[in-house]
């Protein structure tokens, strides 16, 4: 009986003592602007251009490149929600890893010209 009695009094706001109650967290923002080639979404690729080897070799071996630039290809849903950290937003304008990748796709969502970044 003593339990319930300190459990009542001390919920009941018996000691005088107001309650503070923590401000209310804002909601995150939402995603006004998907990225463009998002649209595109899983989207499975019949016929890529060459990969760009010409500028060098690449840094890893090239079946990972393939497969790299292959991933980049079909999920640029993915992709394109990841941001890069080399910089090359910057310098070369690039708006998510994606851009990394593809340089240009046709209205269908293949890919037509790779961009030679992703291969260093």
């Amino acid at each position: 009986m003593l339990v319930i009695g300190v459990f009542v009094y001390s919920r009941g706001g018996g000691s005088g003592a107001e309650t503070t109650q923590a401000p209310p967290v804002a909601a995150a923002p939402a995603v006004v602007d998907p990225p463009p080639n998002a649209k595109y979404g899983p989207h499975k690729q019949d016929n890529l251009p060459p990969l760009p080897f010409e500028y060098g070799p690449p840094a890893r071996p090239a079946e990972v490149v393939k497969a790299v630039y292959e991933f980049a290809a079909e999920h640029p849903e993915v992709l394109g929600y990841t941001p890069c950290y080399c910089g090359c937003e910057r310098e070369a304008g690039h708006k998510g890893n994606d851009d990394c990748f593809v340089a240009e796709r046709n209205s269908k969502g293949d890919v037509t010209r790779w961009d030679p970044h992703g291969v260093t």
